[in-house]
């Protein structure tokens, strides 16, 4: 088995360094971060560069290490699925902004059991999580769960060996059902985990769970999609059983308030609404306020300025929830406001 799940981390790794290394030309743009994008991400570069032949290095690495790259300079842009607070933001000199939303779900390897068959309430899910569910037919999961035929089998919890906001995002919606996971082990892109076996990104953590039988592990959908994984319901705030999919997540994402939120900081966790799915999410990029490279910052706007023009389906296509017109009426308005040259000049 060990043989077997390092072969599928490494060709997940090669797919990450095939698209960052097959792009990566004199004036391309180049940023680095979040995985929980990265599908929908390499869709755009690919289209982008077809429609200008300016290509885009992006490096899956995890949320955690886009923001050391962005704060480091050694990118145009970095990507964080975790927003930074505006206390952060001001402290490195940087500027964020949402680019689309989606959810995130637990997906499961389970004999027997299909896509959205098993149901999980939050409680069970964070039990789960916490080390105190241990097989697949315990009393919790099975009072959720008439008529389906639980394995007497030990349950393997898959999590992310990384910094990651993908990570951020599920640990701030079980510290939000359970009090125990808030004393115990909180919210953050890196928490230290009760239990389970970690994987490296979406990528890493979607093979483990495909190759350990009884697994059960988190990922962004378009991961479970493209990997055609089982994913399990969940109760949501208002006590329904909901599968992911887009309409759920638009139920969620239909609770941000994104005019009020100071730096665009905004998590979409645990949102009310009978549809809404109850881990969704943003991703945000970051880049700094005043550049030493307007050039190439300019180049790096024109990219996400032509992804809310042209790139709403194929995010739709792909999962993915786009920002509404308002709110990149919004984005617009602060990229003149907040990004400037040496000189203190707008870059655009």
């Amino acid at each position: 088995m060990k043989v077997f799940v390092a072969r599928g981390m490494m060709a997940a790794l090669a797919t990450t360094f095939t698209f960052s290394a097959a792009t990566a030309f004199a004036g391309d743009i180049t940023g680095a971060g979040a995985t929980f994008p990265y599908p929908l991400y390499a869709k755009w570069a690919s289209e982008y560069k077809k429609s200008t032949n300016i290509g885009m290095n992006y490096q899956s690495i995890g949320s955690g290490g886009g923001i050391k790259q962005i704060k480091a300079k050694t990118v145009d842009f970095g990507a964080s699925d975790k927003p930074l607070t505006p206390k952060e933001l001001d402290e490195a000199g940087l500027f964020q902004f949402p680019t689309v939303m989606g959810g995130v779900v637990p997906v499961i390897n389970v004999a027997g059991i299909g896509a959205g068959q098993l149901k999980l309430t939050p409680e069970t899910l964070a039990d789960i999580f916490l080390g105190k569910v241990t097989k697949w037919n315990d009393a919790k999961i099975a009072s959720s769960n008439a008529g389906v035929a639980l394995p007497d089998q030990a349950i393997t919890v898959v999590r992310r060996s990384d910094g990651s906001g993908t990570t951020f995002i599920f640990t701030n919606y079980l510290s939000k059902v359970s009090a125990e996971w808030k004393q115990k082990v909180g919210e953050e892109a890196s928490v230290q985990w009760p239990v389970g076996i970690g994987g490296k990104g979406n990528e890493g953590v979607a093979n483990f769970v495909k190759l350990t039988a009884g697994s059960i592990g988190y990922v962004e959908f378009a991961y479970a999609k493209q990997n055609k994984m089982n994913f399990a319901q969940l109760r949501n705030k208002d006590g329904q059983f909901v599968a992911p999919s887009e309409d759920s997540f638009k139920a969620a994402a239909a609770h941000a308030d994104w005019e009020k939120a100071p730096g665009f900081y905004e998590i979409l966790t645990n949102e009310p609404g009978k549809a809404s799915w109850p881990i969704t999410g943003a991703t945000f990029i970051l880049m700094h306020k005043n550049q030493d490279k307007p050039e190439a910052a300019k180049d790096t706007i024109k990219f996400f300025d032509w992804a809310y023009g042209n790139g709403d389906q194929t995010a739709l296509d792909m999962d993915y929830i786009p920002m509404p017109e308002n709110v990149v009426k919004l984005i617009r308005q602060a990229w003149k406001a907040n990004l400037k040259d040496a000189a203190g000049k707008p870059i655009l």
